[in-house]
């Protein structure tokens, strides 16, 4: 018989009874150093989004006044050039007030500062206000007739402690200084415009000088001051900041769930130290979780549908799942442990997919997948998306890569349907756009004709006679075949336009397809009395189809002509333009017509959305669908200095051909 052991002494007992007690105190400080380690995390990453949104806002801020300085340079600059220079300053200053809430007035004077115009006509009343301004301004009038250059004012207060900066502006005729443009700011009003509700609902934004005076604020929140961050406002300068406040909020509902559920835990570790588990309970369980678990593996591989695919370095084959099976057509008995060539690639294919395997084995697959034809089993071909990636083990070394396969043979039909079927739709607006233009052709048409008739009559008469001159036959049948040449070339031209033929890029020269588009629309323009300008200079050929881009022009020019059906003959004008681009060409269609309303503007290239009672509403939409293909870029403006007052400019981008 075995002797019993020897009891544990008491001293030994009350050592391994506080083991416990010991642990959840180390636990519990654990947890309190945890809990104020994510405390000051909080507050850092609280400081580094402060001081980032502050950036971002200077930045805005900054940008929308090196904007708005480039707009009041060039008014000044035309304000000096042009004849009419009341009626540009007035639609120029009101364009520019409705778009910049933020300026308070704009003001213009002449050299001898007498206020020539100014919009509002006054600021609100004050007592530092003299007839030119505040004083401030008398010293930026001074230094920007000086320096002959734009300059910002000191910052100053209005009535009700309102902060306000201003910019001069020089207004010069050749090298004579005409003039001053002076733009009265509103800090106030600058804040509103620029600082979002998102911006305002977290922080507090005050603008100070050195003397901490006030100039302007904004902020929706209220509460305890947290953090603050402090940054130069250049431009204007002169000692202003930002001083931007972020406030303390209410404490995370997810922290105080944290450190509860952490603190449960510390006590179930503590209980658990208590209770002396059954390991074959434990067994158990793990062997049950171990059979869930694979059970749940296998029902998520068999219910996949994309197709997995594993291989060693090597390139054989580990692993395949049962939806690259039924893709295939073959078992995994039939896949797993096979080496290149693969029973599923194409024969006819054998070398470029040896060649992307190579690459795959080298890690030089492309991260975004590749398409590639594989072969069923019973023969048939489909159209796979392969996307390859590291396999890695456990032990973080790579073993292999594992494959993500997709079947996108009916995705690649319905593409090609959506092709044929958009190549079908624009064949479709090319008829419509010729059947609009079919009366004007055709009186284009008839005066040939009429003239072949009158020519070939006159020749029989001249047979009739015994005595005729067959000089006189020649130069009739001469003429009569420049008619039918003319007639030719307008039956040709309609005949190239509505053709169906497929996308052919190659160097076009711009100015001839606008040429080629102004034979069409000649005779439509003295119909409407529209006068069609161009500046077209000469401009590297782009890569582009040449009938697609006339069916865009002709387009856009029949609608800039039904635009001005409204507006006076004698200002019916349509400029056609084209300009060198940022490395391409900006082909711009001006008309001084009616305008689009913006609620229009918004919807102008959407397919079916008319405004026209008898229109299809797929002109613009095919329109932005061609110049996309060729890599460009169509979009609308307003036109801004039409003599009618309103107008619409549609401009297009092309790249060059060597883009």
């Amino acid at each position: 018989m075995q002797p019993l052991p020897q009891p544990v002494s008491s001293r030994r007992l009350r050592w391994f009874l506080a083991l416990p007690k010991f642990g959840v105190a180390l636990l519990l400080a654990a947890v309190v150093a945890l809990l104020w380690l994510l405390h000051q995390n909080e507050l850092e990453e609280e400081r580094a989004s402060l001081i980032k949104d502050v950036l971002w806002l200077e930045q805005n801020l900054r940008f929308h006044l090196g904007n708005n300085e480039e707009q009041f340079q060039q008014l000044a600059t035309d304000l000096g050039n042009q004849t009419d220079r009341k009626q540009l300053f007035r639609v120029r200053a009101k364009h520019l007030l409705k778009n910049n809430p933020d300026i308070a007035q704009i003001v213009w004077y002449d050299a001898r500062r007498q206020v020539i115009d100014a919009l509002p006509a006054a600021l609100p009343a004050d007592s530092e206000l003299d007839a030119f301004g505040p004083p401030v301004t008398h010293k930026a009038f001074e230094l920007a007739s000086r320096l002959s250059k734009r300059i910002y004012s000191e910052p100053f207060l209005l009535s009700g402690n309102t902060g306000h900066f201003a910019l001069a502006v020089p207004v010069y005729n050749e090298r004579e200084m005409t003039g001053m443009l002076v733009v009265n700011y509103s800090i106030e009003g600058l804040l509103n415009n620029l600082v979002p509700w998102w911006f305002a609902e977290k922080y507090r934004v005050v603008v100070v000088d050195d003397n901490d005076v006030q100039f302007g604020a904004k902020s929706n929140i209220q509460g305890v001051p947290s953090l603050s961050y402090e940054l130069p406002f250049e431009p204007p300068g002169y000692g202003l900041m930002f001083r931007v406040t972020s406030y303390q909020s209410a404490v995370n509902p997810l922290q105080r769930l944290l450190a509860g559920a952490i603190l449960v835990l510390a006590a179930g570790i503590f209980w658990s130290l208590w209770v002396v588990r059954d390991l074959m309970k434990k067994r158990a369980r793990a062997e049950e979780a171990l059979r869930a678990e694979h059970a749940l593996r296998s029902a998520m591989e068999d219910s996949l549908t994309v197709g997995m695919r594993a291989r060693d370095l090597t390139g054989r084959i580990i692993y395949v799942n049962p939806a690259f099976c039924r893709m295939t057509g073959f078992s995994s008995g039939e896949l797993v442990d096979r080496i290149p060539p693969m029973p599923y690639w194409v024969p006819e294919q054998f070398d470029e997919t040896m060649a992307l395997h190579r690459a795959v084995m080298a890690g030089e697959a492309p991260p975004d997948g590749f398409e590639i034809t594989f072969r069923r089993k019973n023969g048939e071909h489909f159209q796979a998306l392969v996307y390859e990636a590291p396999l890695i083990d456990g032990d973080g070394r790579h073993t292999g890569w594992m494959a993500s396969v997709l079947d996108i043979t009916e995705r690649r039909r319905a593409e090609e349907l959506a092709r044929q079927q958009q190549e079908q739709l624009q064949f479709t607006s090319r008829l419509v756009t010729m059947g609009e233009m079919a009366s004007t052709l055709a009186h284009e048409l008839n005066q040939p004709l009429a003239a072949i008739a009158s020519y070939n009559t006159g020749c029989l008469n001249l047979l009739a006679h015994e005595n005729f001159d067959p000089g006189d036959i020649r130069h009739a049948l001469e003429k009569l075949g420049v008619q039918a040449q003319r007639a030719g070339r307008i039956i040709r031209r309609v005949h190239d336009f509505v053709r169906k033929s497929e996308p052919k890029r190659a160097p076009t020269a711009v100015g001839e397809i606008i040429d080629d588009c102004l034979g069409f629309i000649e005779a439509e323009a003295r119909k409407r009395h529209v006068h069609v300008e161009t500046a077209v200079p000469a401009l590297p050929p782009v890569l582009a189809d040449r009938l697609m881009l006339e069916q865009v022009l002709l387009n856009l020019i029949r609608n800039g002509m039904e635009a001005m059906s409204e507006t006076p003959e004698e200002q019916r004008v349509l400029r056609i333009t084209a300009e060198a681009g940022d490395g391409g060409v900006v082909v711009s269609v001006i008309d001084n017509g009616c305008g689009i309303a913006p609620e229009v503007r918004e919807k102008l290239f959407i397919a079916f959305f008319t405004t026209k009672p008898e229109g299809m509403g797929v002109g613009l939409s095919i329109s932005r669908s061609i110049i996309e293909f060729h890599r460009g870029r169509l979009w609308a403006e307003e036109n801004t200095l039409s003599p009618s007052g309103s107008g619409t400019i549609f401009k297009f981008t092309l790249p060059l051909e060597s883009a």
